[in-house]
């Protein structure tokens, strides 16, 4: 196992960006700016050995400091959606900026410089990003002081851990948002809708033409929303959900069955060429699948331009808008309490 480090950019203010890179025995990688805690590159093999970048994003900082669609991003304070960029705790009502289509998604962390502390052990290698969010950043109530740590292994497990805590009643809902891509050539293997996915949910809550949840909690079963067993991503859009709404890509939630803090599968997605598979384990109650169909044509790494379902994002989360659907799970965090969470994205071969 191995860390290394290299300069990736200014900021406008002056501050330098740097990269990280862990590298495992088998030479396989991953590698996060500290910008925005951003996880630029995963370099794993396929069936045949060759080692691909199977996420999607950018070889330079201006890219990301760009609109990006969150590629790679630690998001939060509150990742996914608020209606009406609003919500009340103990009487006090917070609006915050409305910046997608009049409600607020994802927040502001993924577009901070956090202070990187690099760590190598016997089992593994670790990189602990650390941010402190004031009092009223993007218009949330509290100080959130932040730590998420990212963690690489020789068996290719990708760890992300997240605790936060705060001075005052507040959100926290944190994730992160990589588009992945395991084909032939990785991410730039094309669009994702021949990969085929997994989830380990039976229910999922259905959203309207904001892709806000409308409440509900509704079955999979008969609907192009289940995803119970591997199916391809693309084989049943133009089908309809539990509301008879046709399905033109998926943007949804997912509930899992998991008890409070306890890490279990969520997902998967592999690829029946490359036999690249990823698993994904966690302990929060949701996961979003994101299939970036109205992803923004735009130069990746390599040159690559990407386009729609040029990849998918597994969001491990609380459940969009929660705090204002009062049949979903609490998303608010409480001063002396910490908000902590770990996810595992699993690199292998099937």
């Amino acid at each position: 196992m191995a860390i290394s480090k290299k300069p990736f950019g200014v900021m406008p203010d002056g501050r330098e960006v740097t990269q990280y890179t862990l590298t495992n025995a088998r030479g396989a990688s991953v590698s996060v700016i500290n910008f925005g805690g951003i996880l630029t590159n995963v370099c794993v093999p396929d069936r045949n050995g060759v080692l691909d970048d199977v996420v999607l994003g950018f070889d330079n900082l201006a890219s990301y400091l760009a609109e990006h669609g969150s590629m790679g991003d630690t998001v939060g304070r509150y990742g996914n959606r608020i209606a009406q960029a609003r919500f009340t705790i103990d009487g006090v009502t917070y609006q915050l900026d409305a910046n997608n289509h009049g409600n607020h998604l994802h927040g502001v962390l993924g577009k901070q410089l956090w202070d990187a502390d690099p760590v190598e052990t016997a089992v593994g290698d670790l990189l602990r990003l650390h941010y402190v969010s004031p009092d009223g950043e993007d218009k949330f109530p509290g100080t959130l002081d932040v730590t998420v740590t990212y963690g690489w292994d020789d068996a290719c497990n990708l760890s992300i851990r997240y605790e936060a805590t705060t001075d005052k009643p507040t959100l926290c809902n944190m994730t992160n948002h990589s588009y992945f891509n395991i084909g032939c050539g990785g991410q730039a293997a094309g669009d994702v809708l021949g990969a085929q996915v997994q989830i380990a949910s039976a229910k999922y809550t259905p959203i309207n033409e904001k892709r806000l949840p409308t409440g509900e909690i509704c079955d999979v079963a008969g609907t192009a929303m289940d995803f119970r067993e591997f199916h391809d991503i693309g084989s049943r859009i133009g089908e309809d959900d539990a509301n008879a709404q046709t399905v033109s890509g998926y943007d949804h939630n997912y509930i899992l069955p998991g008890n409070p803090g306890e890490i279990c599968y969520a997902a998967a997605v592999r690829d029946p060429e490359s036999r690249r598979i990823v698993e994904v384990f966690t302990d929060m109650p949701g996961v979003q699948l994101y299939t970036a169909k109205e992803l923004v044509e735009q130069d990746g790494k390599g040159g690559i331009t990407y386009g729609n379902f040029g990849g998918l994002c597994f969001e491990t989360q609380q459940y969009p808008n929660g705090i204002n659907e009062p049949k979903f799970p609490s998303p608010i965090l409480k001063a002396g309490e910490t908000f902590e969470s770990t996810t595992v994205f699993r690199f292998g071969i099937y």
